[in-house]
């Protein structure tokens, strides 16, 4: 009992307040309003001391509210007041910064000299050239599907899979248009697509789409959740989708489904996903579709010819190797390659998941990208398939590194949140998004201006893209594409830097193909996991 006073000194101050406040102010007729705190305030203590869900509040009546209220607003504090400028996760305030100075065309300059340690480790930069090339365009383009009867020419930095439902109404708008201005192109997530990825008017023709089918095949499913082939025909040949992509998982929760309530199913949701109005909609785990890599190829020929030979392919987060070097053991079988290959990195993304998903599972972008570039390579099919790469993209600097590793072009998805406006709240799956990007309230998402920020998605990419020629240029190179690498510099130790060509494995063309191949000259995770791939199922052999 000697703590007593101590610990329920709020409550018995507050008692005591109230019975003097009220005394006086029944002789004087004054003061009611230090009567009403007191007394709200007494109340309130009686009332932690009274209920049984909290230990905290029994212990601390009153004090503890404190300890909730901070609580609360800690993430804010950090943010606002503590963090430091360069703390990386989930993303910096430099990193923001520089996005949101791109996007409002502001000064993206900085003074003074670098604030990053050059000398820890893992510290990157590429080499420049004292003959720097001049280059007469940042508008940086590959062909996708080249021997296609409707290749794309795509940009080298885009929009990466964002849904309606996951992102408001506005926002997708405003993704779109600026898409449309910036001429680069809008992955429309797996939600399909909906009629705010589409122009407004007949004058307009939207942003260029990639249509993404997840394992849902919303826009393209029967009653049963099937795939249905004639509702995918027409979606897939409208005149803004360019590409086709078959989900086969992501970054934030690779190996899980979801649900969206049927509470959160409003007639917009399901119109796009072609699913019944307030029923709970189900994106399973895997596909249905398909269940051997074979079948997977099979599929993605399929969706081809019923697009008009549209440029089609396929996204994941790399997980098991064996699995995908079964799909490429697939391409060598029957003949099929897809177009392309998106690379989801493990970091995450704009989806909410399990905290476990999010940290824990999915292979990381850089070892993902090398395991895929260097299969395609050693079984020469790298020429025939372009590689998208998204994980963490922003800065012109993060596309040099991604491509230099293997990639043909990036996507980025929260680097365009943050160009419509995004603080990095982190309140996504809440339905309370800050700045109405990440919600379907219809009072939030009003206030996010479609073409102000459309005016801002193609800012932020154009900038972006002006900085890349600069650090391509400054390199000595013309193109991307010429990016290898030996142009990356990675800093090992306090006294040692080694170039990414040095560092990092990669196969010799054709190095998989060899029958005489001795496992002991490839990197262990193909010495121990190519041969027990196929091609006729997506479990190794025993």
């Amino acid at each position: 009992m000697r703590d007593f006073p101590l610990r329920y000194l709020a409550l018995m101050i507050a008692g005591c307040v109230f019975a003097v406040s009220l005394i006086m102010a029944l002789q004087f007729d004054r003061g009611w309003w230090l009567v009403i705190l007191s007394g709200a305030l007494t109340t309130v203590g009686i009332a932690d001391l009274s209920q049984s869900k909290r230990a905290l509040l029994r212990n601390y009546p009153i004090l503890a509210h404190f300890r909730y209220m901070f609580e609360s607003v800690r993430p804010e504090i950090r943010q606002y007041f503590l963090e430091d400028d360069a703390a990386p996760n989930p993303f910096s305030r430099n990193q923001r910064s520089l996005v949101y100075q791109r996007a409002k065309q502001a000064i993206d300059k900085r003074p003074f000299g670098t604030q990053m340690d050059v000398y820890q480790d893992n510290y990157e930069w590429i080499n420049h050239s004292i003959m720097p090339a001049k280059l007469a365009s940042h508008d940086f383009r590959i062909t996708i599907g080249a021997e296609r009867a409707q290749p794309y020419s795509a940009s080298v930095f885009n929009i990466s899979a964002m849904s309606f439902g996951a992102l408001s109404a506005n926002a997708i708008r405003a993704l779109n248009q600026g898409a449309q201005k910036g001429g680069f192109m809008h992955d429309t997530g797996e939600g399909s697509i909906s009629r705010y990825h589409q122009p407004e008017n007949a004058v307009d023709t939207g942003g260029d789409l990639m249509w993404e089918i997840g394992s849902g095949y919303f826009g393209c499913r029967s009653e049963d959740g099937s795939f249905s082939a004639e509702k995918f025909a027409v979606n897939a040949n409208l005149p803004q989708v360019k590409m086709i992509e078959v989900k086969l998982s992501q970054g934030a929760k690779p190996g899980h489904g979801g649900m969206l309530p049927g509470a959160k199913v409003s007639i917009e949701i399901a119109t796009a996903r072609d699913i019944p109005e307030g029923v709970d909609c189900i994106s399973p785990s895997s596909h249905s579709a398909f269940d051997t890599p074979t079948g997977l190829l099979q599929f993605i020929e399929q969706l081809r010819n019923l697009s008009g030979g549209k440029p089609t392919g396929f996204k994941l987060a790399i997980g098991h190797p064996w699995e995908f070097f079964g799909i490429v053991k697939a391409m060598l079988h029957t003949g099929i390659t897809p177009d392309f290959i998106v690379i989801d990195g493990g970091e995450g993304g704009t989806g909410a998941a399990p905290v476990e998903f999010t940290d824990h599972v999915g292979v990381p972008l850089q070892e993902a990208l090398l395991l895929a570039h260097n299969t395609l390579v050693g079984t020469k099919l790298r020429d025939k398939v372009k590689i998208g790469a998204s994980g963490k993209i922003i800065t012109a600097f993060d596309i040099v590194r991604t491509i230099a590793l293997g990639a043909d072009w990036c996507n980025s998805a929260r680097g365009f949140m943050f160009a419509l406006g995004c603080i990095q709240s982190q309140s996504c799956h809440t339905d309370r998004c800050p700045t109405g990007i990440a919600t379907q309230d219809a009072l939030r998402q009003r206030a996010l201006v479609v073409p102000d920020k459309a005016e801002r998605v193609a800012n932020f990419h154009k900038n972006t893209l002006k900085a890349l020629a600069e650090l391509i240029a400054a390199a000595g190179l013309h193109h991307p594409s010429e990016l290898k690498p030996h142009h990356l510099v990675r800093r090992v130790s306090a006294n040692q830097v080694k170039l990414a060509s040095a560092l990092l494995p990669y196969l010799e063309s054709g190095q998989l193909l060899s029958e005489a191949q001795a496992t002991s000259e490839l990197p262990e995770v193909f010495a121990k996991y190519w041969p027990i791939a196929q091609a006729e199922s997506f479990h190794p052999i025993r």
